[in-house]
């Protein structure tokens, strides 16, 4: 029986051990785990630090025969609290993620969950029930009949193998950000060498350069027809028919952060569901995909065979996100892991312009577009209210900027070939009357001296552009580059959720 007793409070020592150490080491997301349980607010902070320390506490005391005990009472102390909570949640529909071994496995509350503490609790009453002086022997009773050498040797030992794992962990946690900024310098880069953005003039901010990751905001977006989780197929055009802008979120069936993610994702269906329509592209065989979707208030969920619709998308790993607009466009950049896809939805869900937009400054969509009123290259004052009655394309520009000057012959083009479903277009320039006059364009032209209207429009750079829509509301993301800009001037057929606008300044 002793045998059996020390096997149990050492498998308890480990566990809360283990658990303790990882939620200390992710406290912001142990305070957001209490939170989740329905915790008050003003009191998740101390819970979520006190829950880890209390794990040690009771790790330690389950250690020596003299206190085994009173860690064995505490440990079923803490599981009764956690069954408790665990079934109340569950009771209430509710599956909060569970942080039990912080980032080291983080997944929503469930039956299995609710069967591990029930089990551990088990292991925990077989201890208390023999009594404060019945728990076994000691489990640190052969560091006693060690010598003062093999002690030491012990002790540096440990000592080694916790440099060695904080070490592991410090260099794993910088590989992971080394990795997000090459992407981040790859995708500057790329920017860059497709004619992005040129200084700003003085008196106008700079914008932060932007990492974009996934298609050009206004491009269309790519089309699929993948098998459904609920049976037959679904294409993305079924997943538009409602009429709303589509978050496409991508997951795995293996991916912890994804089913992390989970129970905010059935937050947002629920709160956001009547402006904002979801769906979850994911791999694998439907049935790991039943398991890991099953939580009730979920989006619909589609399957691709690898990753091909991912690669489409250009979706780097999961969990991410991308917005598409209610008129088949791509309406933001990819959002990466779970707090930038929460910061999409949150920015989405207050009108603000997604992120992807390349300046800080831009106005949100679908608010009024501002009065603005600025001089045409032959002094006459030229408003923006009066193009309204169709889309209006806000393009900022700069003849001394050589991005600018090698997208004109494209622009010139454009302005010969496009159809009527085109906006039409609004240049916004610096400089001089007669270096504007010498680009040779035959669209409006108005000089933006003082550069009010960059500042008004909350442009940053040149070339970029802003939509306006034919009731003269913001209609559109932030658009830097010439890529972007061509994608938004593409023909626009029905930007039934306001479109984005495109502003830039030059």
């Amino acid at each position: 029986m002793d045998a059996v007793l020390l096997v149990a409070r050492l498998t308890l020592a480990i566990v809360f051990g283990v658990a303790g150490v990882a939620k200390l080491a992710d406290l912001a997301g142990s305070r957001k785990a209490v939170a989740d349980f329905g915790i008050p607010a003003v009191l998740a902070p101390t819970l979520g630090l006190l829950v880890p320390i209390a794990e040690l506490l009771v790790a330690a005391l389950l250690l020596p025969a003299s206190s085994a005990w009173w860690g064995a009472g505490g440990a079923l102390t803490l599981l009764a609290a956690f069954v408790a909570g665990i079934g109340a949640n569950m009771a209430r529909g509710r599956r909060p993620d569970c942080h039990c071994f912080g980032q080291l496995h983080s997944a929503p509350v469930g039956w299995p969950t609710l069967a591990r503490n029930a089990a551990l609790a088990g292991v925990a009453t077989l201890v208390v029930a023999q009594g404060p002086y019945g728990a076994g022997p000691s489990a640190l009773a052969w560091v006693a009949e060690l010598s003062a050498g093999a002690t030491a040797a012990v002790v540096a030992g440990l000592l080694i193998f916790s440099a060695l794992g904080a070490l592991a962990w410090s260099g794993t946690q910088l590989l992971a950000q080394q990795g997000r900024l090459l992407v981040r310098l790859e995708a500057l880069e790329a920017q860059l060498a497709q004619g992005a953005v040129s200084p700003a003039p003085p008196g106008i901010p700079s914008p932060t350069p932007p990492a974009p990751q996934g298609r050009l905001v206004g491009a269309p977006a790519p089309a699929f027809t993948l098998p459904a989780l609920a049976g037959d197929t679904s294409s993305l055009a079924d997943l538009l028919a409602s009429g709303r802008p589509l978050l496409l979120l991508f997951m795995d069936p293996n991916c912890g952060p994804c089913t992390a993610l989970l129970p905010q994702v059935a937050q947002w269906v629920r709160e956001h569901g009547d402006v904002l329509a979801f769906a979850v592209v994911s791999r694998g065989t439907p049935k790991e995909n039943r398991k890991k979707f099953a939580e009730p208030g979920l989006p619909p969920v589609v399957l691709q065979e690898r990753y091909e619709v991912s690669e489409q998308y250009q979706t780097l790993a999961t969990p991410s996100a991308v917005l598409v607009r209610s008129n088949g466009r791509i309406g933001s950049t990819v959002a990466a892991g779970a707090e930038a896809i929460t910061s999409l939805v949150e920015r989405f869900a207050a009108g603000i312009a997604a992120p992807g937009s390349s300046g800080s400054g831009a106005m949100g969509m679908g608010t009024a577009a501002p009065v603005l009123a600025l001089p045409d290259l032959d002094g006459r004052s030229v408003e923006l209210a009066s193009f309204q009655g169709r889309d209006t394309l806000v393009l900022f520009w700069n003849p001394d900027c050589g991005f600018c000057d090698r997208m004109l012959p494209d622009l010139k083009a454009w302005e010969a070939t496009a159809g009527s479903g085109a906006p039409q277009l609004l240049v916004v320039s610096t400089g001089s009357a007669e270096a504007n006059r010498a680009m040779g364009l035959t669209v409006p032209v108005v000089l933006d001296v003082d550069s009010v209207g960059a500042r008004t429009l909350g442009a940053g750079g040149t070339p970029s552009a802003v939509l306006v829509d034919a009731e003269g509301r913001i209609a559109s993301d932030l658009a830097v580059g010439a890529q972007a800009v061509f994608a938004l001037a593409a023909p626009v057929e029905a930007w039934r959720d306001g479109p984005t606008a495109v502003i830039a300044v030059g």
